[in-house]
């Protein structure tokens, strides 16, 4: 079989539907099975849409809400497909997606993961990919600098690929990731500590490391509704930020985690101070805020990498 398609479900059965539908309705060319995997959803819609789809899907249903990758962990144990499509519920397929990505895997064996063009619900382009890491030196300073750096290394093509071409990035986001089978085999999958965002991160992290490059496809396009899957903000940003020191615990050595939590604190302080002598109010309460949820936490761990530990 060319192509396991995986989508983790959790109260999400009207966008689940429509992603699979929309499956069925642009794949062609390639052998593909969708498994569907319900994360104990207390609204009913893993049985909804196994009831729905009936034997058209591979259904597996989990006792409890175990995250992201661990879901998609279970579902790569059945798998048959010589690549894995990692497809959110909230996307639409506008073309024949799967068979481009899975095509585009087959013929450059050097590359490990690909991912295509992500457009939102009225057809702009959105967030597909990054071209650097976020949670890095560079990358706090590229938003202090208002993202300045990137738009003068890569120019318009930081999130969004407008080349036409296939462009090598550092990340394709977990919406539409499709990674080798023996290659997900070989690093064992998504990192279970992570229980939402940053896995895919992470485990892109580790397939650059193995030798692999990471390559957004333009002509694969999918709509994305971001964060429709997700209805509870406060604690998807939670969760994000418990992520982004697991991600950074994992892959930063002490020295370049310390200034990398100073850079951050200074860009929340710095960002509310700016605001508040321009009265741009609403700007100011959203890095406020930002502040109250990190701000403590920040602080406590530039005390931590301060200590003893830091200076032996």
């Amino acid at each position: 079989m060319d192509v396991s398609i995986i989508i983790i479900n959790y109260n999400t059965f009207y966008l689940a539907k429509a992603a699979i539908e929309s499956v069925f309705e642009k794949t062609e060319g390639i052998t593909y099975e969708i498994i569907l995997v319900d994360n104990n959803s207390p609204d009913g819609s893993g049985q909804q849409l196994k009831d729905y789809f009936n034997e058209k899907i591979v259904y597996l249903q989990n006792s409890e809400n175990i995250g992201f990758g661990r879901a998609n962990n279970e579902a790569v144990k059945i798998a048959k497909g010589r690549n894995l499509f990692f497809l959110n519920p909230d996307t639409i397929l506008l073309n024949n997606a799967v068979k481009i990505l899975s095509d585009y895997l087959d013929n450059n064996p050097k590359v490990g993961v690909c991912g295509g063009n992500l457009f939102d619900a009225d057809g702009n382009p959105t967030h597909s990919f990054a071209r650097s890491m976020a949670l890095s030196i560079f990358g706090i300073i590229n938003v202090l600098f208002r993202n300045l750096p990137e738009k003068i290394m890569y120019r318009k093509n930081i999130y969004f690929n407008y080349t036409n071409k296939p462009l090598k990035v550092f990340y394709i986001t977990g919406a539409d990731l499709m990674i080798r089978k023996n290659i997900f085999d070989r690093l064992h999958g998504f990192d279970p500590d992570f229980f939402m965002y940053y896995e895919e991160v992470e485990l892109e992290y580790r397939v650059s490391k193995a030798g692999f490059k990471v390559f957004s496809v333009p002509y694969a396009k999918i709509v994305h509704l971001e964060g429709e899957s997700f209805s509870n903000k406060n604690d998807r940003i939670n969760k994000n930020f418990l992520s982004c020191k697991i991600f950074l615990n994992k892959t930063t050595n002490q020295v370049t985690l310390f200034i990398i939590y100073l850079l951050v604190y200074f860009l929340i302080t710095s960002r509310i101070f700016i605001f508040s002598i321009f009265q741009k109010k609403e700007k100011k309460y959203i890095w406020v805020r930002k502040y109250k949820n990190y701000g403590r936490d920040l602080l406590n761990s530039i005390h931590e990498y301060m200590g003893p530990d830091f200076i032996e």
